[in-house]
């Protein structure tokens, strides 16, 4: 999901969070989260088990499970569906005393400390602020399919947790389950370490088969460390990246069924003019065939793609 680091930026911002962005992190070496520092927390995403339990009352799967631990940190308990991105994201910045959340996140986070974590979720769900920034970055949805599924077939379902150390500990937030998890002592300097073998813990109970998780690090606006050593280059890389994400989350809201249908509308035009009706069919069964062709060299798993000509 390379997009999601320009969603959950822009999601800061509009939050009115000050200073804060995030990075994709492409490997789990210590290293590669060291060199952003500093750094918040990380947020997780996998797919989510549907064959096995995932939460448990007794204890995790990894880590034990801090019941007392939601006194003294934000942590709320998730009662939404298709949010958990959101709730991931807040389970870091909520703990980080460092971060300039902004006057309504910060008054959001006083009135709720004094709930319990499941009505925490609740005024979540209910905060016109967090509600409309979430909303405001949704993928703009044109067709509905109201069929039914047969024979059985799911989608899969994938979900975000949260990662932070706080007050000498390394705690996974996940909202999914009964409490924090407590992975152990961790001081700031060796998060880094620390969170990247729970991770690899983790990715471990997964088959080898599976590839599709993605990390993103929230981390101090890259752009500050650039004018604090005077890199210009480094400054206009940031700048050209905030300008990237900025189209490609216009584009992510935006209905191109309009723009789709008037180039299918030019295409169509153009092969009747070419050579009439049996022109159009060939064309429509060409690309039938190179279709099939295609998936079918996809199953064998050649992984070679089939050019799709005009």
């Amino acid at each position: 999901m390379p997009y999601a680091v320009g969603v959950f930026t822009f999601l800061l911002n509009n939050l009115g969070v000050q200073d804060v962005q995030f990075e994709e992190l492409l490997t789990l070496e210590p290293d590669s989260l060291a060199s952003l520092y500093p750094v918040y927390g990380v947020i997780f995403l996998f797919k989510y088990p549907t064959d096995t339990p995932y939460t448990s009352t007794d204890k995790p799967l990894d880590g034990t499970f801090d019941h007392d631990a939601s006194e003294r940190l934000w942590f709320a308990a998730q009662t939404i569906q298709n949010a958990c991105g959101t709730q991931a994201l807040l389970s870091v910045l909520m703990n980080r005393d460092e971060v300039d959340v902004g006057g309504p996140l910060r008054e959001f986070r006083e009135f709720t400390m004094a709930l319990p974590q499941e009505f925490r979720g609740e005024a979540l769900s209910n905060s016109e602020l967090i509600r409309d920034v979430h909303n405001s970055f949704a993928k703009s949805s044109p067709f509905v399919d109201e069929t039914q599924r047969t024979g059985g077939e799911t989608e899969d379902a994938f979900h975000f947790i949260a990662y932070t150390p706080i007050d000498g500990t390394l705690y996974e937030l996940d909202g999914l389950q009964p409490a924090p998890i407590s992975h152990g002592a961790c001081a700031t300097d060796d998060f880094p370490t620390k969170v990247m073998e729970v991770l690899q813990r983790r990715i471990a109970r997964y088959d080898l088969s599976e590839i599709r998780f993605n990390l993103m690090a929230m981390v101090r606006d890259r752009r500050i460390a650039a004018r604090e050593i005077g890199d210009a280059e480094m400054l206009a890389r940031e700048e050209q990246k905030r300008r990237d994400w900025q189209f490609e989350n216009a584009l992510r809201r935006h209905n191109f069924v309009g723009f789709a249908g008037a180039v299918l509308k030019g295409v169509v035009d153009m092969k009747l003019k070419e050579g009439g009706e049996g022109a159009y069919q060939k064309w429509v069964e060409d690309a039938k065939a190179k279709t099939r062709q295609r998936l079918e060299s996809r199953k064998k798993g050649s992984g070679e793609d089939i050019e799709m000509e005009g």
